[in-house]
Protein backbone atom coordinates (compact mmCIF):
# COMPACT_ATOMS: atom_id res chain seq x y z
CA UNK A 1 0.00 0.00 0.00
CA UNK A 2 2.87 2.39 0.83
CA UNK A 3 4.41 1.80 -2.60
CA UNK A 4 1.10 2.29 -4.41
CA UNK A 5 0.37 5.53 -2.55
CA UNK A 6 3.92 6.71 -3.22
CA UNK A 7 3.64 5.99 -6.95
CA UNK A 8 0.30 7.81 -7.11
CA UNK A 9 1.56 10.91 -5.26
CA UNK A 10 4.94 10.94 -6.98
CA UNK A 11 3.22 10.49 -10.35
CA UNK A 12 1.46 13.85 -10.05
CA UNK A 13 4.17 16.20 -11.29
CA UNK A 14 4.96 19.04 -13.64
CA UNK A 15 8.09 21.03 -14.58
CA UNK A 16 6.79 23.99 -12.53
CA UNK A 17 6.30 21.91 -9.37
CA UNK A 18 9.65 20.18 -9.92
CA UNK A 19 11.27 23.57 -9.31
CA UNK A 20 8.90 24.51 -6.47
CA UNK A 21 9.32 21.28 -4.48
CA UNK A 22 13.06 21.13 -5.05
CA UNK A 23 13.27 24.63 -3.56
CA UNK A 24 10.97 23.68 -0.67
CA UNK A 25 13.09 20.63 0.09
CA UNK A 26 16.38 22.57 0.12
CA UNK A 27 17.27 23.38 3.73
CA UNK A 28 19.15 26.53 2.71
CA UNK A 29 16.08 28.08 1.11
CA UNK A 30 14.50 28.21 4.57
CA UNK A 31 17.21 30.37 6.18
CA UNK A 32 15.09 33.57 5.86
CA UNK A 33 12.16 31.71 7.47
CA UNK A 34 14.37 30.58 10.37
CA UNK A 35 15.65 34.13 10.82
CA UNK A 36 12.08 35.47 10.95
CA UNK A 37 11.22 32.75 13.47
CA UNK A 38 14.25 33.74 15.58
CA UNK A 39 13.17 37.40 15.46
CA UNK A 40 9.64 36.43 16.56
CA UNK A 41 11.04 34.36 19.42
CA UNK A 42 13.42 37.19 20.35
CA UNK A 43 10.59 39.71 20.29
CA UNK A 44 8.48 37.53 22.61
CA UNK A 45 11.22 36.35 24.96
CA UNK A 46 13.89 39.10 24.78
CA UNK A 47 17.08 37.97 26.54
CA UNK A 48 15.40 34.72 27.57
CA UNK A 49 15.78 33.63 23.95
CA UNK A 50 19.27 32.60 25.07
CA UNK A 51 17.57 29.83 27.07
CA UNK A 52 15.76 28.58 23.95
CA UNK A 53 18.83 28.43 21.68
CA UNK A 54 20.43 25.38 23.37
CA UNK A 55 17.06 23.61 23.44
CA UNK A 56 16.47 24.22 19.73
CA UNK A 57 20.04 23.15 18.92
CA UNK A 58 19.66 19.96 20.96
CA UNK A 59 16.24 19.39 19.39
CA UNK A 60 17.58 19.42 15.82
CA UNK A 61 20.68 17.37 16.66
CA UNK A 62 18.57 14.77 18.49
CA UNK A 63 15.94 14.58 15.76
CA UNK A 64 18.49 14.34 12.96
CA UNK A 65 20.74 11.79 14.66
CA UNK A 66 17.87 9.59 15.89
CA UNK A 67 16.34 9.50 12.42
CA UNK A 68 19.62 8.29 10.94
CA UNK A 69 21.23 6.09 13.60
CA UNK A 70 18.15 4.55 15.25
CA UNK A 71 16.02 4.20 12.13
CA UNK A 72 17.76 4.43 8.74
CA UNK A 73 20.81 2.47 9.91
CA UNK A 74 18.58 -0.13 11.62
CA UNK A 75 15.69 -0.67 9.18
CA UNK A 76 17.78 -0.31 5.99
CA UNK A 77 14.70 0.44 3.89
CA UNK A 78 15.70 1.53 0.41
CA UNK A 79 14.50 4.90 -0.79
CA UNK A 80 12.02 4.60 -3.69
CA UNK A 81 14.63 6.07 -6.05
CA UNK A 82 17.05 3.27 -5.03
CA UNK A 83 14.47 0.47 -5.09
CA UNK A 84 15.21 -1.65 -8.21
CA UNK A 85 11.60 -2.93 -8.27
CA UNK A 86 10.10 0.53 -8.92
CA UNK A 87 12.97 2.85 -9.87
CA UNK A 88 11.77 3.04 -13.48
CA UNK A 89 8.38 4.31 -12.28
CA UNK A 90 9.76 6.97 -9.92
CA UNK A 91 9.79 10.62 -10.95
CA UNK A 92 13.18 11.84 -9.70
CA UNK A 93 13.96 15.54 -9.98
CA UNK A 94 17.45 16.47 -11.24
CA UNK A 95 18.77 12.94 -10.64
CA UNK A 96 19.01 13.65 -6.90
CA UNK A 97 18.21 10.65 -4.74
CA UNK A 98 20.12 11.14 -1.49
CA UNK A 99 21.49 8.34 0.66
CA UNK A 100 20.59 4.71 0.15
CA UNK A 101 18.06 4.34 2.98
CA UNK A 102 14.96 6.37 3.76
CA UNK A 103 13.06 5.15 6.83
CA UNK A 104 12.50 7.54 8.54
CA UNK A 105 12.66 10.86 6.71
CA UNK A 106 15.09 13.22 8.45
CA UNK A 107 13.42 16.19 6.74
CA UNK A 108 10.08 15.15 8.27
CA UNK A 109 11.61 14.43 11.68
CA UNK A 110 13.50 17.72 11.83
CA UNK A 111 10.69 19.95 10.57
CA UNK A 112 8.03 18.34 12.78
CA UNK A 113 10.34 18.48 15.82
CA UNK A 114 10.88 22.20 15.24
CA UNK A 115 7.20 22.82 14.44
CA UNK A 116 5.93 21.10 17.59
CA UNK A 117 8.56 22.63 19.88
CA UNK A 118 8.25 26.22 18.62
CA UNK A 119 4.48 25.86 18.25
CA UNK A 120 4.17 24.84 21.90
CA UNK A 121 6.59 27.55 23.04
CA UNK A 122 4.53 30.22 21.24
CA UNK A 123 1.05 28.74 21.83
CA UNK A 124 0.14 31.37 24.44
CA UNK A 125 1.66 34.25 22.44
CA UNK A 126 0.88 33.59 18.76
CA UNK A 127 -1.98 31.11 18.56
CA UNK A 128 -1.84 30.93 14.75
CA UNK A 129 1.83 29.88 14.78
CA UNK A 130 1.32 26.23 15.79
CA UNK A 131 -1.03 25.31 12.89
CA UNK A 132 1.12 27.37 10.50
CA UNK A 133 4.26 25.48 11.53
CA UNK A 134 2.52 22.11 11.21
CA UNK A 135 1.41 23.01 7.68
CA UNK A 136 4.96 24.13 6.87
CA UNK A 137 6.37 20.81 8.16
CA UNK A 138 3.77 18.86 6.17
CA UNK A 139 4.60 20.71 2.94
CA UNK A 140 8.35 20.19 3.41
CA UNK A 141 7.69 16.52 4.15
CA UNK A 142 5.44 16.08 1.11
CA UNK A 143 8.19 17.56 -1.06
CA UNK A 144 10.25 14.47 -0.26
CA UNK A 145 7.57 12.20 -1.77
CA UNK A 146 7.22 14.49 -4.78
CA UNK A 147 10.99 14.39 -5.38
CA UNK A 148 10.96 10.58 -5.27
CA UNK A 149 13.19 10.13 -2.23
CA UNK A 150 10.69 8.95 0.43
CA UNK A 151 7.65 6.73 0.75
CA UNK A 152 4.63 8.10 2.67
CA UNK A 153 5.50 5.68 5.51
CA UNK A 154 8.97 7.26 5.77
CA UNK A 155 7.28 10.65 6.11
CA UNK A 156 4.74 9.50 8.71
CA UNK A 157 7.47 7.79 10.73
CA UNK A 158 9.67 10.88 10.58
CA UNK A 159 6.77 13.17 11.47
CA UNK A 160 5.85 11.01 14.48
CA UNK A 161 9.48 10.82 15.64
CA UNK A 162 9.92 14.57 15.25
CA UNK A 163 6.64 15.39 17.00
CA UNK A 164 7.59 13.19 19.96
CA UNK A 165 11.06 14.73 20.20
CA UNK A 166 9.58 18.24 19.91
CA UNK A 167 7.07 17.51 22.68
CA UNK A 168 9.67 15.92 24.98
CA UNK A 169 12.04 18.85 24.45
CA UNK A 170 9.20 21.28 25.24
CA UNK A 171 8.49 19.35 28.48
CA UNK A 172 12.19 19.60 29.34
CA UNK A 173 12.03 23.35 28.72
CA UNK A 174 8.95 23.60 30.98
CA UNK A 175 10.81 21.71 33.72
CA UNK A 176 13.87 23.94 33.31
CA UNK A 177 11.64 27.02 33.38
CA UNK A 178 10.02 25.90 36.66
CA UNK A 179 13.20 24.56 38.28
CA UNK A 180 15.27 27.67 37.59
CA UNK A 181 12.33 30.10 37.97
CA UNK A 182 13.01 31.63 34.55
CA UNK A 183 9.47 33.00 34.11
CA UNK A 184 9.38 32.25 30.37
CA UNK A 185 5.55 32.37 30.40
CA UNK A 186 5.14 29.15 28.46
Amino acid sequence: MDTELFLFLNGIHSPFFDVVFEWISDRYSWIPFYLILAVLLGFKFKWKLLVLVPFITLLIITSDQFSVHFFKDVFLRLRPCHNPEIVDLVHIVNNHCGGKYGFVSSHAANTFALAVFVGLVLKNHLKWMFPFLLIWAAVVSYSRIYLGVHYPGDILGGAALGAIIGFVMWKMLCFTNTFFKLKLML
